[in-house]
């Protein structure tokens, strides 16, 4: 069993920031890949950032220079700093662990970007 526990979300102005965080418990091996999802009403889940055991990220292009990933490989957590938020990313945010090829989501926390 994994379970992934996200934390962080909730309402910010536009141009604000917050700070997402994922906690993994469990029975993990190592947490290959450690992501970040979103998933907006009436839209498909679409990736946000990820990043490799070995720290090796990649984003989506609509949040380069604005979304920072980052992972504590020793707490088995991954951390989305997001800033200059926009209200078309209000959206339910999931964490997405990659385990021996397995994949695991949370249950995702909400972000509400509105004034």
């Amino acid at each position: 069993q994994v379970q992934l526990v996200e934390s962080g979300g909730g309402l910010v102005q536009p141009g604000g920031s917050l700070r997402l965080s994922c906690v993994v418990s469990g029975s993990i091996f190592r947490l290959d890949v450690m992501g970040w999802y979103r998933q907006a009403p009436g839209n498909q889940r679409e990736l946000v950032a990820r990043m490799t055991w070995g720290g090796s990220a990649n984003y989506a292009d609509s949040v380069k220079g604005r979304f920072v990933i980052s992972r504590d490989n020793a707490k088995n957590t991954v951390y989305l700093q997001m800033n200059s938020l926009k209200p078309e990313e209000t959206a339910d945010y999931y964490c997405n662990v990659a385990i021996r090829a397995m994949g695991y989501w949370g249950q995702g926390t909400q972000v509400a970007v509105s004034s």
